[in-house]
């Protein structure tokens, strides 16, 4: 009978560990749920966040794409919007935009401070996207404490319901007066779940985190780079805009 229960997928392993949850002392109970809580959370975090750096990437792929086939900025930063997750795009978004804006409040520029104003033009842009580039590490972050926290108290949570779950069983025993394993046992085994759920939340937590980290410092070194190429792009077209005057001007 028990074998072909099991051909159903019934498992008495299973059942022996709920059963033995369900008859677990109240201190125990507590720390489980607050195991069951930590790992529901931390499991959210992760698939959001797969989500989030997944669309990322992909659109920061499209995105470089239409970048380097097109040559005109003011067409790209129109296209730009369409790229929701895309921090790549933000940051061309808010640097092009500042650049446009200081341009216009410099005015015409003589050709004593004409490389005066294209340091400060430069300098407003470079401000506009190191704070997109704060902001955007930010969120590719969020979550990430909570991981970190999982990964690192879980297992120490498991510890107490155990060594608590222990203290009573011996409490029992000295009650009872007998020392036999079948008295010690059940009470030990019922403490050890606890640190097996404890091990259970932590790892999948420390394992994304880890990932993640990875990831996002991967995001973080691709930004850099995108700003110092947009930064020398717009440099080169204020240059190139100056030489034009200036011949203009003879």
């Amino acid at each position: 009978m028990e074998y072909s229960l099991q051909f159903l997928g019934y498992d008495p392993f299973m059942n022996d560990i709920v059963q033995m949850i369900i008859h677990s002392g109240p201190m125990v109970k507590f720390v489980l749920l607050l195991l069951f809580f930590f790992s529901l959370v931390s499991w959210a975090i992760i698939f959001m966040k797969l989500r989030l750096l997944k669309k990322c990437r992909e659109e920061n792929r499209v995105f470089l794409e239409l970048f380097s086939s097109r040559r005109e900025l003011s067409k790209v930063y129109i296209e730009a919007k369409v790229f929701k997750y895309s921090p790549l795009a933000k940051i061309l978004r808010a640097g092009y935009a500042e650049f446009n804006r200081s341009k216009t409040a410099q005015g015409n520029p003589t050709e004593n401070n004409i490389i005066l104003l294209q340091q400060s033009i430069i300098d407003n842009m470079q401000r506009a996207v190191r704070s997109v580039l704060s902001n955007q590490n930010s969120r590719l972050e969020r979550g990430l404490t909570f991981l970190a926290t999982t990964g690192n108290t879980a297992p120490f949570i498991g510890l107490y319901g155990t060594v608590w779950g222990i203290m009573t069983s011996f409490r029992s025993i000295g009650l009872k007066g007998s020392a036999s394993l079948a008295v010690v046992a059940p009470g030990i085994a019922e403490a050890l779940i606890a640190t097996a759920a404890g091990l259970a939340a932590a790892i999948p937590a420390v394992i994304a985190f880890n990932y993640f980290t990875g990831r996002i410092r991967f995001f973080d070194t691709e930004m850099r780079t995108f700003i110092s190429d947009f930064t020398g792009l717009l440099g080169r077209g204020l240059v190139r805009e100056a030489q034009a005057d200036k011949v203009k001007g003879e």
